[in-house]
């Protein structure tokens, strides 16, 4: 069957197929193509299936087939309620710990003085910017683990059931399953020797994974951007899959934990601001090296997303020109025509 697949690389009658398979009777291969057409491995050229794979190539075809495998494959998934009985089986299967820590691992014990997070929402939501230009002054402690305590800590714990009980943070996320933890890079913060460390939420310490840390340590791991190597640190958000897999078995939980990455980088944007940090976030980075460095399997534990902060340089240095006249003339504010466009069939 796979080298009857591999004859229609291009569209291809019946007969030219037979040609490619010279080993192969008429009669059995002739056979074998009508199967595979209707179970969606060949498609007849022409038809709707075809028009719509060449719709999907026109729209996604540079992130093909890796993206939109998993964006289509994991669409129309039917939710139902599990009985009690399916719950219990769940919980039953094993309740993965809340919460990850190193024991063994060196440790710093972080203050626990509160934060100054009492600026009005208003003032935090419209100052928030990417920065991407730092002073070299060293990040505070106190606001430095104000930021980890309001951003990655527990700030209650809530019944989940046969599930026992599950942390609540200050972002939300998905069944409060908290899959996800902060590790970081620690480049630049007072009384912080250098090093990539875990932050460990339960205690509120930082438990060293791996000594130096240095800002071009930082820019490689964040794919080779220069600017990253001014940032004080950066948070490497992290999936524990068992924590998320213990519930929700279907692989549309996966589009989950990318989703609860993004609740908590406005968090952690918003809190920094707060503190009087500069915030940045980026998707652009090595998770392979970043593991190794971290001391993940990349496998039951995986970045998902980078994020990072120092104190900033100059309110506005790093915020670019606002749009002007020329600029809204070279920008599409609006599709030409108002007709929806057309549905695949």
């Amino acid at each position: 069957m796979a080298e009857v697949l591999d004859a229609f690389t291009d569209w291809r009658t019946v007969d030219e197929a037979v040609e490619c398979l010279p080993h192969e009777a008429r009669e059995s291969v002739a056979v074998v193509i009508p199967e595979l057409v209707s179970r969606g491995l060949l498609l007849a050229e022409g038809s709707q299936e075809d028009t719509r794979d060449e719709a999907l190539d026109a729209r996604w075809g540079p992130w093909s087939p890796e993206a939109s495998f998993f964006h289509f494959a994991t669409q129309n998934h039917i939710y139902s309620e599990a009985s009690g009985d399916d719950r219990e089986a769940l919980a039953a299967q094993g309740r993965p710990p809340i919460f990850t820590t190193y024991p063994e691992a060196d440790r710093i014990l972080l203050p626990r003085v509160p934060g100054r997070l009492d600026e009005p929402l208003g003032q935090v939501l419209y100052r928030r910017r990417t920065h991407r230009s730092f002073t070299s002054a060293p990040v505070p402690l106190v606001p430095f683990a104000a930021l980890l305590s309001s951003t990655f800590g527990p700030a209650d714990y809530i019944d989940a059931g046969a599930f026992g009980a599950l942390i609540r943070r200050t972002s939300p996320s998905g069944g409060a399953r908290q899959e996800l933890e902060a590790y970081l890079g620690i480049r630049q913060v007072s009384g912080v020797t250098p090093g990539w460390y875990h932050y460990n939420s339960l205690e509120h310490s930082l438990e060293l994974m791996a000594e130096g840390c240095t800002g071009e340590d930082l820019s490689a791991m964040c794919g080779n951007q220069q600017w990253v190597e001014d940032a004080a640190f950066i948070v490497v958000l992290t999936a524990e899959i068992e924590r998320m897999l213990a519930k929700y078995r279907n692989p549309r939980a996966y589009r989950v934990c990318l989703l609860n990455a993004g609740h908590l980088g406005q968090t952690f944007a918003l809190s920094a601001v707060a503190l009087g940090l500069g915030p940045f976030q980026t998707g652009a980075f090595h998770d392979k090296a970043l593991a190794e460095r971290l001391n993940l399997d990349n496998v039951s534990r995986t970045p998902l997303y980078v994020l990072g902060a120092g104190l900033p340089e100059g309110e506005w240095a790093s915020i670019p020109a606002g749009a002007d006249m020329e600029t809204f003339g070279l920008t599409t504010l609006q599709a030409k025509t108002t007709t929806p466009p057309a549905r695949p069939a």
